[in-house]
């Protein structure tokens, strides 16, 4: 009588890529700071595939495992690396995966268009009988894929579309006047009060304060609808925006 109690599937889960011309610990540690500094609760234990495409030195991935789990993170392997090089990854114990067909690199998140073109204002904005605080940071125009908006401290207002491979970060709300498809990550500081609400709900993922959701947990009644994403009872729920 064979064993039923062992399954093994393949699945998607989602992974961060990390891109970075300075591979050296020291250099690592510096910018993945200040960038966690900006969404603690979101990358908390978060897995990330190292991105090797042009690398030109020889990573110590010893001493960047090791650093990964000082801040929190979980590096899962690599990825654009040479045969050389994987080996030495696989040595350290991390996966030697492949990019994507449809990706000879992997894209560099510009923050620079999106923030130099909204500064945060100093009104008050009632969208959807929600009152948003008057420091609120408010994007006039669609977020388009590659970059990344990140309202620190306060709610953030998308008066456009957020596009398919684009990210909208807030440590408060988000307001998104149209249609999302890209990610949209509420509470990023871990308040796990803070919502989402939309017109147009195709995202690619939603989170609040660390629990998240890709798109096939969001295809069902509220698909493609207006909504508002909240946590109850520590769990993720999409409702009606009134």
């Amino acid at each position: 009588m064979s064993d039923q109690t062992l399954e093994l599937k393949g699945s998607l889960f989602p992974l961060s890529v990390l891109s970075c011309p300075d591979l050296s610990v020291a250099a690592l540690q510096q910018q993945l700071s200040q960038k966690l500094s900006q969404a603690p609760a979101f990358f908390y234990q978060a897995p990330i595939i190292l991105n090797l495409t042009g690398c030109q030195q020889t990573p110590d991935f010893i001493a960047i495992k090791t650093l990964f789990v000082e801040l929190n993170l979980v590096l899962v392997g690599v990825c654009g690396a040479s045969n050389e090089i994987k080996q030495q990854a696989q040595q350290a114990g991390l996966a030697a995966l492949q990019l994507g067909k449809d990706s000879k690199a992997v894209k560099t998140v510009d923050t620079t268009a999106a923030e130099n073109s909204n500064a945060t204002r100093q009104t008050t904005v009632v969208t959807n009988n929600v009152s948003v605080p008057m420091d609120t940071k408010i994007v006039e125009q669609t977020v388009r894929s590659g970059q990344q908006v990140y309202a620190k401290g306060t709610d953030l207002v998308i008066k456009g579309t957020v596009g398919a491979g684009a990210e909208v970060i807030a440590d408060g709300n988000i307001h998104i006047y149209g249609t999302v498809r890209g990610k949209a990550i509420a509470g990023a500081s871990g308040d796990t009060s803070k919502r989402i609400f939309c017109n147009n709900l195709q995202a690619e993922l939603v989170s609040i304060a660390g629990n998240y959701w890709l798109s096939e947990s969001l295809q069902g009644e509220f698909w493609s609808k207006a909504a508002c994403v909240k946590l109850q009872d520590d769990q993720l729920v999409l409702a009606d925006l009134v």
